[in-house]
Formats: structure tokens, C-alpha cells, sequence
């Protein structure tokens, strides 16, 4: 079984949006759920998976995440989840 790596953003209870890199998505978000996640969820609970992709390697999957946190804003991420693939 060869792995998946993923980055997904999710939406909060107060609007606002979490990134994250993972390899199994619905276990993460379980995991975000049950305030096992990262400190960020759980102080900022969880409701929705609003964005994911797929990427070949672990190493692009960590670039895209460190371009979504840090580099794009929150319209960008906006216009990014509603943009169609």
C-alpha cells in the first residue's frame, strides 16, 4: 500500500480556518474532534472539512501547509475552497 499524504483546512465553530497535513483525513478530523488534535482545535472546536488535496510526496504535502498558514490570507483560502478543481 503505497502512503497518501494530504493537507486539509477545516472550518471552526467561530468562523475561522485550521490547516493541517495528514495521511488518513476523517481519522485527523476525528482526532480534531475529540480535542486530540492540535491546540489550535482545541480551543478552536471543529465542524466541517471545508478543503483537502492530495499530494505525490510528504514533502510537497508540507510545503503546500506552510504556504496556507503562512503566505496566503484569509480571502486567498476563501477563493482556494470555493475555486473548483
Amino acid at each position: 500500500m503505497s502512503e497518501r499524504h494530504f493537507v486539509y483546512i477545516l472550518l471552526t465553530e467561530r468562523g475561522t480556518f485550521y490547516c493541517g497535513y495528514t495521511d488518513d483525513v476523517e481519522k485527523r478530523f476525528q482526532s480534531h474532534i475529540e480535542g486530540k488534535g492540535a491546540k489550535y482545535t482545541r480551543a478552536n472546536k471543529p465542524v466541517q472539512i471545508v478543503w483537502r488535496k492530495e499530494f505525490k510526496t510528504k514533502s510537497e504535502a508540507l510545503k503546500e501547509e506552510y504556504r496556507i498558514k503562512h503566505k496566503m490570507t484569509r480571502a486567498q483560502k476563501i477563493e482556494m475552497i470555493c475555486a473548483k478543481d
